[in-house]
C-alpha cells in the first residue's frame, strides 16, 4: 500500500569505472531503473518516478557502506534529480539489541547498548546485528522500516558528492591518492572490519 522493497544481492556495477552503453547490461541496474521508473543518463525524467522516496537499507558494516557508496554514485552519475529533488535515504539500522524478559531495545550507538543494559538491570543480555538478514521480520518492521519508528536520513546533493569523490579515491585507478587517504584517516580507525 505504501512502500515497495527491491531486494539487490551484493555490490552493483561501479558506474564510475563504467562505459554508459554498458551500465545496463547490469541485471541489477536495470532492475533499479525499471522500478524507480525515471529512466536513467540524459534520458531521465523526474516526473516519471515512481517513488518518491526511495530508501538505501544497508548493513551497518563495511560491506553496506560500500553498497550505499555505489548506490549513491549511481543516482548522482545516472539519475542526479532524484538528490536534488531530496528524494534518496539512507536507513539507520540498529547495530544491537538489549533484551531482559520480553522486554527489548534496540541501540544505534554502543553508548545506547551501554544505557540500555544499565537501564534494564541484571541480566539483561545484548546482541550485535551483523545484518539486517540476522532479524527477523517483525524485528526488520520494528527497527527499519515502520515509518512510525524508522531513522533515516536524507541524502543532500553534499552528501553524494562526498560520497562520490571519495568513491573515486578509494576505488578508482590511481593507487596514490587511495594510499595518501589510508594513511591520513587510519588514526580514526575504532572498529575494523576485515
Amino acid at each position: 500500500m505504501f512502500q515497495a522493497i527491491l531486494p539487490l544481492r551484493g555490490k552493483i556495477l561501479n558506474v564510475e569505472k563504467t562505459r554508459p552503453d554498458k551500465i545496463l547490461q547490469s541485471e541489477a541496474i536495470r532492475n533499479l531503473v525499471i522500478a524507480i521508473g525515471g529512466g536513467i543518463g540524459s534520458d531521465f525524467d523526474i516526473t516519471k518516478v515512481r517513488y518518491h522516496r526511495i530508501i538505501i537499507m544497508t548493513d551497518a558494516d563495511v560491506d553496506g557502506a560500500h553498497i550505499s557508496t555505489l548506490l549513491l554514485t549511481l543516482f548522482f552519475r545516472q539519475m542526479r534529480p532524484l538528490i536534488d529533488e531530496g528524494y534518496v535515504y539512507i536507513a539507520t539500522p540498529p547495530l544491537y539489541r538489549v533484551a531482559k524478559g520480553k522486554k527489548e531495545i534496540y541501540a544505534y550507538t554502543e553508548t545506547e547498548m551501554q544505557a540500555a543494559i544499565a537501564e534494564m538491570g541484571q541480566g539483561a543480555n545484548a546482541s550485535r546485528y551483523k545484518g539486517l538478514g540476522e532479524m527477523n521480520p517483525h524485528q526488520l518492521w520494528e527497527t527499519t522500516m515502520d515509518p512510525e519508528r524508522r531513522i533515516m536520513k536524507k541524502v543532500k546533493i553534499e552528501d553524494a558528492m562526498l560520497a562520490d569523490e571519495l568513491f573515486t579515491t578509494l576505488m578508482g585507478d590511481d593507487v596514490e591518492p587511495r594510499r595518501e587517504f589510508i594513511v591520513e584517516h587510519a588514526h580514526e580507525v575504532t572498529n575494523l572490519d576485515v
